[in-house]
């Protein structure tokens, strides 16, 4: 891997489904002035198909590498700012091509505050799909301690989009200036 420095390097945000990534991260990119990019979308864009198209005709086993192969070429272009889908970071390969090229953001909302959005994710979630209430808090449970190896955690509640994007650009500007060479 290159080494590229701190203040070039792209953000990655990482975290479960629905806990604002994308809404987020378009939100840090518009403020430092970088380009923003979706990892499910771009995989929308580049297949013409919905992640839950790809899942329902190819299966999880084909997306999960359509999405690992993106985000590694993604992930070493300088400067942008890039959302990964919930389930990215459970792959090995994604998280060392993110902390090889990236800095690495943990969103972190509690599951109190992320169930009161579930009304808006289960359509479009592939992996919500035919689950109950038990069988989701789990999966919530079981992925939080892949999301515990980042650089740096921002806890999300009760705090608005403006708030997190700016303690996000705050926080990184400090460590550009603390940590730069």
């Amino acid at each position: 891997m290159r080494n590229i420095p701190l203040k070039e390097q792209s953000i990655v945000l990482i975290g479960f489904m629905g806990v604002g990534k994308t809404t987020i991260g378009q939100t840090v990119a518009r403020k430092i002035y970088r380009d923003f990019i979706d990892i499910d979308e771009e995989i929308e864009r580049r297949f013409q198909m919905t992640p839950k198209e790809i899942f329902a005709k190819h299966g999880e086993a084909t997306f999960r590498q359509y999405e690992k192969d993106i985000i590694s070429e993604l992930c070493h272009k300088r400067l942008k700012v890039i959302s990964l889908g919930g389930g990215a970071f459970l792959q090995k390969e994604v998280q060392d091509v993110c902390f090889a090229t990236s800095t690495v953001l943990f969103l972190d909302l509690s599951w109190e505050n992320w169930k009161e959005r579930i009304s808006l994710l289960i359509d479009s979630r592939p992996v919500l799909q035919g689950k109950n209430m038990e069988e989701i808090r789990k999966l919530f449970d079981d992925r939080q301690p892949i999301y515990e190896r980042h650089h740096s955690r921002v806890i999300t509640d009760n705090q608005d989009i403006e708030e997190v994007a700016d303690y996000i650009v705050d926080s990184l500007k400090l460590a550009w200036e603390l940590y730069s060479y």
